[in-house]
């Protein structure tokens, strides 16, 4: 039951009840990317989708199926797969708020850097 409640409620982790309704009605799946996450497209090839496996977060698709999503690419990465230069580094989703985010130099959250004491409190005479 608690599932249940989820899926209605919960859009933001899954998908939800309408999106598996319309999904199991009108999609044909194409592929998976190496996330787990399932693309879909309708018989037409109009709309295309994509059902995160955990947390909606778009940052989590890859340059490849991101491209095949915004009809740049007619066909999925899993049919004709997309060229790689050696010098690209390989996808990896938004990692703000985490503990893997990038912090400059000299941020109060590195655990590196030390309080400045380069000045003093004033106090009136």
């Amino acid at each position: 039951m608690a599932g249940l409640l989820k899926r209605l409620v919960a859009w933001w982790d899954g998908a939800s009840i309408g999106t598996s309704l319309y999904t199991r009605r009108y999609g044909t799946k194409v592929g998976e990317d190496a996330e787990g996450n399932a693309y879909y497209r309708n018989a037409e090839d109009t709309r295309r989708w994509v059902i995160y496996s955990g947390q909606n977060d778009a940052s989590r698709v890859g340059p490849d199926w991101y491209g095949w999503l915004h009809h740049t690419f007619l066909q999925p990465p899993t049919e004709v797969p997309i060229p790689h230069k050696t010098w690209e580094k390989p996808h990896q989703p938004n990692l703000t708020g985490s503990e893997g985010a990038f912090l400059r130099q000299g941020s109060i959250r590195r655990a590196d850097v030390k309080p400045a004491n380069d000045y003093e409190a004033w106090s009136p005479e």
